[in-house]
């Protein structure tokens, strides 16, 4: 599936939803649903600068697709992360790099998070970019 499919998914699963107290429910049980990361990333080179709660992010690089694993301290926040992974996991650096990420507007999740939390998805989004930017030109040096 494309991330812009991906996207709709996600878009079509919160708009079943009308109260944001279900939405919240839902981003919380996708983050459960994201289960542990291995303690060996959990290191402080993995943890996302930006975010009040604590979120750490591997990024692996194999076969030309970026596969992220991650994991929060915060069950909302676990949801969020949980929803850019379904996003944005198993694509190439350039399909991450080129993607408009409409589906964080669309569902409203920009317009109920508190200004920190708003900011660590920032942060967690702007990661995930750099990451992919970096294995991009890793493999054109090489």
């Amino acid at each position: 599936m494309s991330i812009n499919e991906l996207q709709d998914e996600v878009v079509e699963e919160f708009a079943e939803l009308t109260d944001w107290m279900d939405k919240y429910q839902l981003l919380i049980e996708l983050g459960n649903e994201l289960g542990s990361l291995d303690p060996q990333y959990k290191t402080e080179s993995n943890l996302i600068d930006g975010c009040q709660s604590r979120v750490w992010l591997q990024a692996d690089y194999n076969d030309g697709v970026i596969t992220l694993q991650a994991e929060s301290d915060a069950l909302i926040v676990k949801g969020i992360i949980a929803l850019l992974i379904r996003v944005l996991s198993g694509h190439t650096p350039d399909e991450i790099l080129q993607t408009e990420l409409y589906f964080i507007e669309q569902i409203g999740l920009k317009d109920h998070l508190s200004p920190t939390r708003s900011n660590g998805l920032l942060a967690m989004v702007k990661q995930i970019r750099m990451y992919a930017l970096a294995f991009k030109t890793k493999e054109q040096a090489s």
